[in-house]
């Protein structure tokens, strides 16, 4: 027993799948199924495919089935990612001493790292079983495209974040893999815009790595978790975290603006909870106190999908 959670309760490997995470998970998923949305609308307006109301196509099960199928196999490699960074991250003792980060699972004491392993395990068939329908629906290759997205949520972890490649892993898997893949298989293509789109949301998702690292900066110093915040210093983090969300609007709006003019214009509206968080991470500049920053930051990334799917569907 650790406090009131009992060690390897239902209650404690909620806390280790870390839910408030989902929504990062979630936003790639939900931009690319409105982008298909109102693909399939311009394609009927446009009169070059058979009428299609959205309601009729949402619920269709050429369109709904792997939609789904997408957004859960989006969560459940969230969560096992999260299972995986808790337990690595605790073998090489990187959770030792005092953590300024959200609790983990295993340095509490509330999972054991035998059941840790064999959540991992589960949860990667888990993740496995989900996805594997989708190659109804993308073909056959989608196998050897989850099976890379496992075996990098394990190197993120044991390999990449440790030489400050972290940020490029995200950018893929939270931007351009979800994005792409899921606007593929919903609409049988792939085009520049929708890559370009994946781009964007890596970009902004990467802030929550950023503000991690900045604030772990001392401690992943003294555990040769080399970052590029601990390489090249705290005001690189600062310019890098600013840089990541104009960038993003940025690129929306150059992308989006002839076709989808509503998206690219009310990406914009992203800027100002941005700065403002920019401005209190420097304010703060250390501490715990860098952990409602990072709140604030997933919170951001939430209004940036969400601002793009409401444009998308408008």
């Amino acid at each position: 027993m650790n406090g009131t959670i009992k060690t390897n309760s239902f209650k404690a490997w909620i806390l280790a799948a870390r839910p408030q995470t989902l929504s990062g998970a979630a936003v790639p998923v939900v931009v690319a199924i409105t982008m298909a949305i109102a693909d399939y609308k311009i394609a009927a307006t446009a009169g070059t495919a058979g009428y299609y109301s959205i309601l009729s196509l949402i619920i269709s099960s050429r369109f709904f089935v792997p939609a789904l199928l997408c957004l859960l196999y989006a969560f459940a490699m969230q969560i096992d990612a999260n299972f995986i960074n808790d337990y690595y991250d605790f073998k090489k003792g990187s959770d030792l001493g005092e953590r300024l980060g959200p609790k983990r699972a295993l340095t509490q004491g509330w999972i054991t790292p035998a059941a840790m392993r064999t959540g991992i395990i589960i949860c990667t068939i888990i993740a496995c079983i989900i996805g594997l329908p989708l190659v109804l629906y993308g073909g056959w290759w989608l196998v050897a495209v989850g099976a890379v997205c496992v075996i990098f949520a394990i190197l993120y972890t044991t390999k990449f974040s440790y030489k400050g490649m972290g940020d490029i892993l995200v950018l893929i898997f939270f931007g351009l893999v979800p994005v792409g893949f899921t606007y593929y298989i919903l609409s049988q293509t792939v085009t520049l815009t929708a890559l370009m789109t994946g781009f964007a949301i890596g970009v902004v998702t990467d802030n929550m790595l950023i503000i991690n690292n900045y604030r772990d900066r001392e401690q992943d110093a003294k555990s040769g978790k080399r970052t590029i915040i601990v390489k090249y210093g705290a005001k690189t983090g600062e310019e890098y975290y600013l840089m990541n969300g104009v960038m993003a609007v940025v690129l929306c709006f150059v992308c989006l603006i002839t076709k989808y003019p509503w998206a690219a214009a009310l990406t914009v509206i992203y800027l100002l909870p941005h700065i403002l968080t920019w401005r209190k991470m420097k304010t703060v500049n250390h501490g715990k106190e860098l952990n409602s920053v990072l709140g604030l930051t997933a919170r951001n990334i939430l209004i940036f999908g969400l601002l793009l799917a409401l444009g998308f569907i408008l």
